[in-house]
């Protein structure tokens, strides 16, 4: 593989057939008011100026409402995992090739996540009733919405965009400044297909880089466990080998030394498990060489 040490000159392809933009939206209820009188309160009795501190309540502590905003951060990793960014505005790009995996897994979590507002919605009034014991003199009856407006305080919403071309632009303008506003668009537009690698990129060396830290030889400042080398997680191998797939989806463009990164990543970890780590000082050896080599083929991106 050649070396990559300088950022790749990417040559702008058309992603209007290969992609598409997804935008995931999720809402839900925080459970949380700020106490404009505990908030003076507190201050007054710690003699603090106005405003040195708030007093924010947990309105609602119970096991449904912690499974909702649990569950919520788990889709929002697997949206994450599966798609690239586009625009600051929360879009990201899905590849053509992966919608229907991706649809179909963030379909199943869509319904999981309406299951799971259910059981908490239909206990709400239960749940809202002993808060009153919990809560104690901060305790505020109008701090609660209904059960129906709570209800429509959750939503989970996928929406699917086409991916605008270049040079497809469709606006009212005078030519000199249609001509300016096309420009910015297509610099944006190579700038956006420059991202997608780097995303990847960045993504493999938060990863390799881990397992070339924890497989070097340790120095006299660091903690060895009782075979005298670093000890590790078994996150290490599972995270390199969920990568595998991820570079495969968002490799949108095709890029032929992402896909050469990706095999060798792979071949680097056939046979590779935490156990055979933790006793193979060889395959520590040699894992520890291809993380080494992988990075050395990284661009430089700042990392």
């Amino acid at each position: 593989m050649n070396n990559l040490n300088q950022a790749p000159n990417v040559e702008v392809p058309s992603l209007a057939s290969c992609a598409m933009l997804v935008e995931l939206k999720i809402s839900q209820w925080t459970a949380r008011k700020k106490d404009n009188a505990a908030s003076k309160e507190l201050t007054y009795n710690k003699n603090a100026a106005k405003r040195a501190a708030t007093v924010n309540k947990s309105l609602c502590d119970c096991e449904e409402l912690t499974a909702i905003k649990k569950f919520t951060a788990a889709v929002r990793q697997t949206h994450y995992s599966s798609t690239v960014p586009w625009s600051d505005s929360g879009l990201r790009l899905l590849s053509t090739a992966n919608y229907f995996d991706y649809n179909k897994d963030m379909t199943g979590l869509q319904q999981e996540f309406d299951k799971l507002v259910e059981a908490f919605t239909t206990k709400y009034e239960w749940i809202r009733v002993g808060e009153q014991a919990r809560m104690g003199d901060l305790w505020c009856e109008s701090d609660y919405p209904t059960a129906a407006q709570v209800a429509d305080k959750f939503a989970l919403r996928i929406n699917y965009i086409g991916v605008p071309e270049a040079g497809d632009l469709r606006v009212d303008l005078p030519a000199d400044q249609f001509d300016a506003v096309k420009q910015h668009y297509q610099k944006f537009y190579a700038d956006q297909v420059e991202g997608i690698a780097n995303d990847v990129y960045k993504r493999v060396h938060t990863v390799v880089s881990a397992i070339s830290e924890r497989l070097s030889e340790p120095t006299d400042d660091d903690y060895v466990n009782k075979r005298g080398f670093k000890s590790f997680k078994s996150s290490l191998v599972t995270n390199a080998l969920d990568l595998l797939p991820i570079m495969s989806k968002c490799n949108i463009t095709g890029d032929s030394k992402i896909e050469a990164m990706r095999t060798k990543l792979e071949d680097a970890l056939r046979g590779v498990t935490y156990e055979s780590l933790s006793h193979n000082h060889a395959q520590r050896v040699s894992t520890k060489k291809a993380a080494d080599d992988i990075l050395a083929n990284l661009p430089s991106l700042d990392f």
